[in-house]
């Protein structure tokens, strides 16, 4: 193995030689201490280590990287305690995760390391993200995310290089290719001679290096990094590379072939870097020695303190307060409506309004989705912001949702809020494991935020069929840490726009589309909040309350006027996550009857979990069973007379008459 020292001094050398000795040492010490018993599970990266400690070394420390389980040198040459590493390691409280998370499930805004999550591939687009906010900046920053050869077969790799060709985003992305993906060879991964020969495909350069030299490594890296800046440009490094141990240790190695680990053990990364050094007279034998003692004994105290660390005992009340990041009170608008002037809107312009006054409120929002700059967005609810607010700002994106959705949370991480629109959402599906998986785990996590609304144009009664009319708003109403709105009035659209946009957490905001300019209302012209996790009584009864949200609330207001005769109490939820239960409450204190009215389908939808509240919370209020109405459980058709008895309207009447002769 021949190592290019280039520029750097004996001192420079003998760094980078405890940078990359210290994961090992930590790595050899972790194994003996799983065969005892003491630790629960390891993922190893030995034979892997100048590619973490190499890259990290070649980078500014405000830099961000992605890494994944392999790459312990990124957080030791980054500096994070050691002590505070062991304990998360144990799931300690006083860990980076308090215990919520394992192994490198964590991240830290201080040493600009995020975590990863078990699926992998999500990584890549945070580095997206927080490469455009450095460009954004004007800073000279790239961003870095690390995946294995396994990983370059999910469709995340895909859509995070090619967003960042798009983009022209100055991001590294390094391929660990160790020929396996658990046990699976890389023969039966791909079919390209290298996997570097993909990086043309996407627009960028790409070189494959020996991922076991570490001055290849931060060489190779420390020049991709300054073609990166210099041209705003991204570039794909395939590190060849070979791990030593199982993909965890349970996992073990009887399917890999004895003679790669001869072949590699030659190849040992620290093995060889250390002859070098002893070879160039920079490392003498007992200086070697002094130095391994010294990270030994450090290593040793601070697994001692890791181990000793006391027993979490389970506080509820914090558990369910750390799920949500706490919002800031500064600068925040009134949250009352009642003030003039106003101007009659259509349920379209009140988004758009609420939608433009948020960007002029906050320099750093960005917009984001596909068609949404020139065109102005499927239903040109963005139409003349590109114009207002400049192509940086207002961005059409690629056909990738889960791509665009992790650079809005690596966007986050930088400091920005962001706004993402799903054309449809239907089309949510395709970024489903960002949003459930990153946006809403990540502050429960570690503590960071996600700054993120993603725009939902729903429902049906367009005739558009199963891809383009679902509500699926349940989905998310049952995910922890997202936020969950659905306006049914133009005066609340807006408002919702802006307190999503304002809040710190990822906001769901459904936007029914047969609304859009089927129904006008008073709108203040000022900039103002409608609080998320309030409900809005639209009238008040004595004999049947109506408790719906979005469309089902126009469909209330017009059976009650069609039926003056009955005195119907009608309850807006405008928020589905968190729900207003005081409200709830209040609607079932008033009338003992209630119906719970939705688009969605019957089985799984929002109603049922509001009936089993009510039935715990409220029974003794009831003077008949709860009830629901709620589209057929079957897909919603395209055949406007099939779609209309899908709909939960059509059974309306029905419904109210059985509740109130029971």
């Amino acid at each position: 193995m021949h190592f290019e020292r280039k520029d750097l001094s004996d001192e420079q050398l003998i760094h980078f030689y405890k940078n990359i000795l210290l994961p090992r040492l930590i790595e050899e010490k972790m194994l003996v201490l799983l065969r005892q018993g003491r630790i629960s599970k390891w993922f190893s990266g030995i034979g892997q280590e100048a590619i973490a400690v190499g890259a990290t070394l070649a980078l500014e420390p405000d830099e961000w990287i992605m890494p994944l389980h392999r790459n312990l040198g990124v957080f030791t040459t980054r500096k994070m305690p050691l002590q505070k590493l062991f304990v998360q390691w144990q799931g300690g409280r006083e860990g980076y995760s308090k215990g919520r998370e394992r192994s490198f499930h964590f991240g830290s805004r201080e040493h600009h390391i995020c975590g990863m999550i078990s699926h992998l591939g999500p990584q890549l687009a945070i580095a997206d993200g927080t490469a455009l906010g450095a460009k954004l900046r004007k800073e000279n920053k790239i961003s870095l995310a690390f995946t294995g050869e396994g990983g370059t077969s999910e469709g995340d790799f895909h859509e995070a290089l090619n967003v960042a060709a798009v983009w022209d985003l100055p991001v590294i992305f390094i391929i660990e290719n160790n020929g396996y993906g658990l046990s699976t060879p890389a023969n039966e991964q791909y079919r390209c001679d290298s996997l570097i020969d993909r990086a043309r495909g996407y627009g960028m350069g790409g070189v494959k290096i020996d991922g076991n030299n570490l001055l290849t490594v931060y060489n190779t890296i420390k020049g991709v990094r300054e073609y990166c800046i210099e041209h705003q440009k991204p570039y794909l490094i395939e590190c060849s590379t070979f791990r030593m141990r199982g993909h965890e240790e349970a996992s073990g190695t009887k399917y890999i072939p004895k003679y790669l680990f001869e072949l590699w053990e030659h190849k040992d990364p620290v093995m060889n870097f250390e002859n070098f050094l002893q070879d160039e007279g920079i490392l003498t034998e007992e200086k070697k020695e002094a130095i391994r003692l010294q990270i030994k004994e450090e290593i040793e105290s601070d697994i001692k303190s890791g181990l000793d660390a006391k027993s979490i005992i389970p506080n509820t009340a914090e558990e369910v307060n750390d799920v949500y990041a706490l919002q800031s009170t500064v600068d925040r608008p009134p949250s009352t409506v009642d003030r003039r002037p106003s101007t009659e809107k259509r349920f379209i312009d009140a988004i758009s309004e609420g939608l433009k006054q948020s960007m002029i409120q906050h320099p750093n929002l960005i917009l984001m989705g596909q068609d949404i700059a020139e065109y102005g967005g499927a239903f040109k609810i963005t139409e003349g912001f590109l114009q207002e607010f400049g192509k940086d700002r207002v961005r059409n994106t690629p056909l990738c949702e889960s791509a665009i959705i992790g650079t809005a949370l690596g966007l986050s991480l930088e400091g920005f809020k962001s706004m993402m629109e799903m054309q449809f959402a239907d089309f949510a599906t395709v970024g489903f494991n960002q949003i459930i998986n990153n946006l809403a785990k990540i502050h429960y996590r570690w503590g960071q935020n996600a700054d993120v609304v993603v725009r939902m144009p729903t429902g049906g009664g367009v005739g558009a069929g199963p891809f383009h009319s679902q509500s699926n708003e349940a989905w998310f109403a049952h995910t922890p840490g997202l936020k969950v709105v659905y306006p049914s009035t133009p005066m609340d659209a807006k408002g919702l726009m802006i307190a999503a946009i304002n809040d710190p957490n990822p906001v769901m905001y459904f936007e029914h589309k047969a609304l859009y300019r089927s129904v006008s209302g008073p709108v203040p012209d000022e900039y103002y909040e409608i609080a998320i996790g309030k409900a809005r009584l639209v009238q008040e009864g004595e004999e049947i309350s109506i408790i719906t949200y979005g469309s089902g609330v126009h469909w209330a207001e017009d059976y009650a006027a069609e039926h003056p005769e009955i005195s119907v109490d009608i309850l807006d939820l405008r928020t589905l996550l968190p729900l207003d239960y005081e409200a709830i409450r209040s609607a079932v204190q008033r009338t003992g009857k209630v119906l719970l009215l939705h688009e969605d389908s019957l089985i799984g939808g929002i109603g049922g979990e509001i009936a089993a509240w009510i039935a715990e919370n409220c029974f003794d209020c009831l003077d008949a069973p709860v009830m629901r109405c709620a589209s057929l459980d079957t897909p919603i058709p395209f055949n406007i007379e099939l779609e209309k008895n899908f709909m939960a309207n059509s059974r309306l009447h029905q419904k109210v008459e059985s509740l109130l002769n029971y």
